[in-house]
């Protein structure tokens, strides 16, 4: 087949742009990079851009010996800080993952969080939006609208829209440290943090002269946090001071659990004495109850899990100084915890509803105590110690959990009068000490049964004289524009289970004008009588010589105890709440015996100086937790005799 000459001359330009290609790939061997989809689950949009540019200056080695085990890679378009290098004796740490070590005294221990060890995503918002952004002169700058600049459209690349910076939190533990080994009051010296993001000072401690560029952080009861930006890798360190051989036993070393987390805090601590999350209600001579604020802000709201735990220590032992802001420390050293099996020992704790707006408490219920003797309470939380690194990762929020809480002080009264009584079926939300007698009731439990009964026997006879009123007709036939039946039977279960069930305080207390001194003609449990001086001034009157109620000194034969008056506001509310032709009725506050021997008055405060359903020795000014009583206003008569 002849060709014409137009097709003979497109044959030959064919040929010689083939022959052309072929040795330019010969001679040249030129790079291509290929733009391929990312993949949004998988390839690390926060990481630092790369530029590529083409150099004619850049010699490519002969040969690169990869058996070599001292072999390090070295690119001209990479410097060292891409590629990293740790000095040695660094431990290098993990996101999210506890380093626990031992530490000898005057010893310190490095540790370096590298930055490129955290993706972007790991490290910065995941539901922070993509952009487009060309990369200019080896810049992470945005191109300009209308700009065109030269080759840009061959480097534009999907980035993470960048955050000012990324942070690093940085917390730590002391578990254990030297024991005393004298009768000295000086606590064990604390450890110290040492933080560095200088490639100068790649070892932070206490070797590095005073100009080092360094932070220097003291643990404070056994804790440190302290957060810096992570744009670099950071370089931190545990130092551990030298202990006096005359005070401590300096072969004891230190121990601690050091975390680095791009999400929070894994340890913490609160330290504002005014915020209190533990509240103790009440306690006897060896048990105690105490409670946390509430967990919920409406009923509608349910908790499945016990959210957090508790450790105490008797004030008189100073084993735990040192590491009372330290939840490993606490675990370990405090004497009242949760055993290392997982159970809880001596605590028993559970969810409750109570309240006005039936909101959720979690109490704790604490056991094998000491009569007469002071406590510490430490709410904490638990770190979340069952989740993966991908749950963490899909969860921030739920990295860490290890947090103790500002402590709280309780006292357990003398062996005497006094019982603790919790969990009744009808009083449902009086727990605290009551006038008992172990050798007729032995146990809270049969008490708590005694008292259950009796005022439930009360509230019948209380209802049958209600449903002689008629509480279902319209509400203008009502007895009562502004109450109701419903109003009439809460207030009488306060005031019933608030009065028939006295608060009771050891005769021992401190006189208080809110205390009244009940059944001082008995003798105490072991024989003994009160003072002959009190007789004297006292014996004769009523509301000193027994109890509020009869069958108190009859059957339960307490001895002389102290009552926490029940507060006026619940007398108030009843009158105010229950039909007139029932005939309750108030004393006068004029009334000097009648009064201030039957009722308290709430203080200001807040503090706890008069009984009623749900009281406890809430801090002094939170008096927002106090329930409200509407006033009466003027004078409420003695319209007839106080049941009770």
């Amino acid at each position: 087949m002849q060709l014409s000459p137009l097709q003979s001359r497109l044959a030959a330009s064919v040929i010689a742009s083939c022959l052309l290609l072929i040795i330019y790939f010969l001679l040249l061997s030129p790079q291509f990079a290929f733009a391929a989809e990312l993949d949004r689950t998988f390839t690390d949009h926060g990481a630092p851009e790369l530029v590529y540019e083409m150099r004619e200056d850049v010699e490519t080695p002969e040969k690169l010996d990869f058996r070599s085990p001292t072999y390090e890679p070295e690119f001209a378009l990479f410097d060292r800080s891409i590629i990293g290098r740790v000095p040695e004796n660094v431990a290098i740490m993990t996101n999210n993952i506890v380093e626990k070590s031992n530490l000898a005294p005057g010893v310190t221990m490095t540790y370096v969080f590298q930055a490129s060890s955290v993706s972007g995503r790991a490290a910065q918002d995941l539901h922070e939006p993509l952009e487009l952004r060309r990369s200019l002169n080896g810049t992470h700058e945005a191109a300009g609208d209308g700009q065109d600049d030269e080759g840009a459209a061959h480097s534009t690349e999907l980035l993470r829209r960048q955050t000012p910076s990324k942070t690093l939190w940085i917390s730590a533990n002391t578990c254990d440290q030297p024991w005393r080994i004298s009768q000295t009051t000086m606590d064990p010296p604390q450890l110290t943090l040492y933080v560095s993001t200088s490639a100068d000072n790649t070892s932070p401690g206490p070797q590095q002269g005073a100009d080092a560029q360094q932070t220097v952080t003291v643990f404070t009861e056994g804790a440190v946090m302290f957060n810096t930006s992570l744009d670099r890798d950071v370089y931190l360190s545990i130092s551990a001071p030298n202990v006096a051989s005359d005070l401590f036993d300096t072969t004891k070393q230190y121990n601690f659990e050091l975390v680095a987390s791009t999400d929070q805090y894994y340890y913490s601590y609160r330290d504002n004495p005014d915020e209190t999350d533990l509240i103790w209600v009440d306690s006897d001579a060896t048990a105690a109850l105490l409670q946390t604020n509430y967990l919920t802000n409406s009923s509608d709201q349910v908790i499945t899990t016990l959210p957090y735990v508790i450790f105490a220590h008797n004030q008189d032992n100073v084993g735990i100084n040192g590491m009372r802001n330290s939840y490993c420390g606490l675990s370990a050293n405090a004497q009242i915890r949760n055993l290392a099996d997982g159970s809880s020992g001596v605590i028993a704790s559970g969810l409750k509803n109570m309240g006005a707006q039936n909101l959720t408490r979690q109490e704790f219920y604490v056991t094998g105590l000491n009569a007469s003797s002071n406590y510490t309470g430490f709410l904490a939380r638990p770190p979340e110690t069952n989740q993966s690194i991908q749950q963490r990762q899909n969860n921030p929020s739920s990295v860490g959990g290890g947090v103790v809480f500002q402590p709280t002080t309780f006292q357990t009264k003398p062996n005497g009068a006094c019982t603790f009584i919790f969990n009744m079926t009808f009083c449902d939300e009086t727990q605290y000490a009551v006038p008992g007698n172990l050798t007729n009731f032995p146990n809270g439990t049969a008490l708590a049964t005694f008292y259950d009964n009796f005022t439930r026997t009360m509230w019948d006879n209380f209802d049958k004289v209600l449903q002689q009123v008629p509480c279902e007709t319209s509400p203008t036939a009502q007895y009562s524009l502004v109450k109701n039946c419903d109003d009439c039977k809460t207030a009488y279960k306060n005031w019933l289970c608030s009065v028939a069930i006295p608060r009771c305080e050891d005769f021992s207390s401190p006189d208080r004008d809110y205390l009244q001194m009940r059944n001082i003609a008995a003798p105490f449990p072991n024989g003994t009588t009160v003072d002959q001086s009190i007789l004297d001034q006292f014996g004769q009157m009523m509301a000193y010589n027994s109890s509020r109620n009869p069958i108190i000194d009859d059957v339960i034969q307490p001895g002389p105890y102290k009552e926490l008056l029940p507060c006026e506001g619940l007398c108030y509310e009843l009158v105010r709440s229950c039909p007139a032709s029932m005939g309750f009725g108030c004393p006068r506050p004029s009334s000097e015996f009648g009064f201030n021997t039957s009722y308290g008055r709430q203080k200001e405060d807040g503090s706890l100086s008069c009984n009623y359903p749900g009281s406890a020795h809430f801090p002094a000014g939170a008096g927002t937790l106090l329930p409200s009583w509407p006033w009466l206003v003027g004078t409420v008569g003695l319209l007839s005799a106080v049941l009770i």
